[in-house]
């Protein structure tokens, strides 16, 4: 038996490291055996550890945000901003936001976008599929304002403006509630406005079929109406194959509809492939009404969905596709 104060190496047959600190921890624990312990701690951690990753993946976008507000507030103290946040001097900090998030966007996801020539040079009201995150949004704005020199507003849900520390990053980007007559305010000052009718319901409940859940929502194209602008329907490629949701177990979908809080877990970020396809736009038309605009609004997504997008979604599918070198055509 090695004393306290003996060597692991000391004697004829020297221990390794490993063998000697499982001897020093038996010693200490009194556990007869250990190693077969630390063996099955060992296979289980091998086994758990691809589970582990893709729960913990979704965290990045979290960690990104937060260093987006992070650089805000120091942009903030460097210009010794107060409430100036609506002011052109806060063009800098998006452009810096832009090229962060543009580039996680094309390192991780090779990210695309196709269709640009659809927007139109005014305003516009863009709707969209809603994915498991907004980040294939982001992507699109950072890549419309690098590129293009357009900026575009989006309406988000309430509870994001209740989320600690997001304020500053709302109001930079100039992000709306969503009340009708605010939107339309937008529009008419030519403004470019994002909204996608599915929201949080469409974000966790949606699946790898791509199913659009929109309801009975059609204060969208009301707001159109009422600006008297264009539509422009938007999809991105695989963003269900990115991230995933469990918002297939029942009591997920029931505990959001009585709290209306988005706990439905996410796993994924994964470094699938995504596009973004814009649509031709849908005009003005002072005799369509707001329920057949909200019907050819989604039979236009629909549309860029069947043609973008192979159904039912697959995440090695998407994977794979970051390896393909001839784009797809807009």
């Amino acid at each position: 038996m090695i004393g306290g104060n003996e060597s692991c190496t000391a004697g004829p047959i020297p221990m390794s490291y490993l063998t000697c600190l499982t001897y020093i921890l038996g010693e200490w624990t009194g556990v007869e055996h250990i190693e077969d312990y630390l063996s099955y701690a060992v296979y289980l951690l091998w086994v758990l550890f691809p589970l582990a990753v893709v729960l913990l993946l979704p965290g990045v976008l979290v960690i990104l945000f937060y260093t987006s507000i992070l650089l805000l507030h120091i942009y903030k103290r460097k210009n010794e901003l107060k409430e100036a946040y609506y002011n052109d001097v806060w063009e800098g900090a998006r452009q810096m936001l832009a090229t962060l998030w543009d580039g996680h966007g094309r390192i991780w996801h090779g990210y695309e976008l196709h269709g640009v020539k659809n927007i139109p040079e005014g305003p516009g009201l863009i709707v969209f599929y809603h994915g498991a995150t907004p980040a294939d949004y982001v992507y699109f704005m950072a890549r419309l304002l690098i590129q293009w020199k357009r900026y575009c507003h989006v309406v988000a849900d309430h509870f994001v403006f209740r989320l600690p520390g997001f304020k500053i990053l709302l109001d930079v980007h100039g992000v709306l509630h969503g009340p009708r007559e605010e939107c339309v305010t937008a529009l008419k000052k030519g403004y470019l406005l994002a909204i996608a009718p599915g929201g949080v319901r469409e974000a966790l409940f949606s699946d790898e079929m791509y199913t659009i859940i929109w309801g009975d929502r059609k204060g969208f194209a009301q707001v159109a109406i009422d600006a008297k602008v264009p539509i422009i329907p938007m999809f991105t490629q695989n963003v269900r194959e990115g991230v995933r949701t469990l918002g297939g177990i029942k009591i997920f979908r029931s505990l959001y509809e009585r709290i209306r809080l988005p706990i439905v877990p996410l796993y994924g970020g994964f470094p699938v492939k995504l596009r973004t396809f814009i649509g031709e736009p849908i005009p003005y038309d002072p005799n369509v009404t707001a329920e057949e605009l909200t019907a050819k609004t989604k039979a236009a997504v629909q549309a860029l969905i069947d043609k973008h997008q192979k159904i039912p979604g697959n995440i090695f599918r998407a994977l794979m596709e970051r390896f393909q070198t001839q784009k797809k055509e807009d």
